[in-house]
């Protein structure tokens, strides 16, 4: 069930306000970024993993390479995350050793070559308890400008129920962490804006359940 907490009109008002702003054939477009053909179903209660405090983005999915770079420049106006609904005692150990309450946000990263990418900017953080065994968008109160080639982040500052596991082995995310602590899962790596980090640590088999809406700038 999608739990939607941003009008599509909201998003059709910021469409139609760019559009003023250029001639009548140059019109903006609404692109998900990161939705993909099959839905992404995460674990829990069963084989239950969460992301964990840090900054990630789905590297791969089958030959696509690209699910979450942006397109064209615009602003994100929007959010989606997929949630599994945990168990009590899920809940309760995931509290327990990630640093609380279930939050999430999005984060707006610039690739450089060896794997770096600064975080350009960030979306608000919302607590996920309440969505749990949904789906939910949120709406971001002041977009965020995106240009063609950024990658949209999932940043996780306490834990997220929002990882597919068992996927096919051409499918993997990658973290904000260094080369020898991708089993670290509990060292605060989430980066703030301005943060430079390498994306070192490959986690094959497994996939993000998030994704972002685009508003492309009219004419591009």
């Amino acid at each position: 069930m999608l739990n939607v907490a941003v009008t599509l009109k909201r998003i059709a008002m910021l469409v139609a306000a760019a559009a003023l702003l250029a001639p009548a054939a140059a019109q903006a477009k609404i692109i998900e970024i990161g939705q993909s053909d099959t839905p992404v179903v995460p674990s829990c209660p069963r084989n239950c993993n969460a992301v964990s405090r840090t900054t990630g983005y789905q590297a791969k999915v089958g030959t696509n390479r690209g699910l979450m770079t942006v397109p064209q420049d615009g602003r994100i106006v929007a959010w989606t995350i997929t949630l599994s609904k945990p168990g009590p005692s899920q809940v309760k150990f995931f509290q327990q050793n990630l640093g609380g309450e279930s939050q999430a946000g999005i984060a707006i990263l610039r690739p450089a070559p060896k794997l770096f990418a600064r975080t350009v900017s960030l979306s608000p953080i919302e607590t996920l308890t309440s969505f749990f065994g949904q789906t939910v968008q949120f709406p971001l109160d002041r977009s965020l400008v995106v240009h063609k080639g950024d990658v949209i982040g999932l940043q996780v500052p306490t834990w997220a129920p929002a990882l597919a596991v068992n996927q096919p082995g051409d499918t993997s995310w990658r973290a904000a962490r260094s080369a020898d602590k991708c089993r670290d899962t509990q060292t605060q790596t989430a980066t703030k804006a301005g943060d430079n980090p390498q994306y070192r640590c490959l986690y094959r088999t497994a996939q993000l359940a998030y994704s972002a809406t685009l508003v492309t700038n009219p004419g591009t």
